[in-house]
């Protein structure tokens, strides 16, 4: 079986290693601290965002997939996320302001 890291972890690394990088990024969801699902909303300064969150692709890699299919605007990103949400009360939402509208994963983005 492999190790997979506590999501309270995850975030409060990449929260640092954005802050490194030259971003802004907080916690604006806090979620289930052991194994709550991570999305992701990435500002840009042209008003875009982009959403991602974290899969599985059928090898059992993990990636992180753009479930609203790129860049958004800030309202369908929220309503997508408050839907989520409601489904899933133990997920962790992490915003990122960013220039370059990097999101400071090693995963790939599909």
């Amino acid at each position: 079986m492999a190790f997979r890291l506590k999501s309270g972890i995850f975030v409060r690394a990449l929260i640092r290693r954005a802050e490194v990088g030259g971003a802004f990024a907080y916690v604006a969801k806090k979620g289930q601290e052991d194994a709550g699902a991570v999305f992701l909303k990435i500002d840009r300064p042209d008003g875009s965002v982009t959403v991602l969150n974290q899969a599985r692709q059928s090898e059992g890699e993990l990636v992180w997939t753009q479930p609203l299919g790129g860049p958004c605007d800030e309202e369908k990103a929220d309503a997508y996320l408050e839907k989520q949400q409601k489904f899933d009360p133990d997920l962790w939402i992490v915003e990122i302001e960013d220039r370059e509208g990097r999101a400071f994963v090693d995963e790939k983005i599909v």
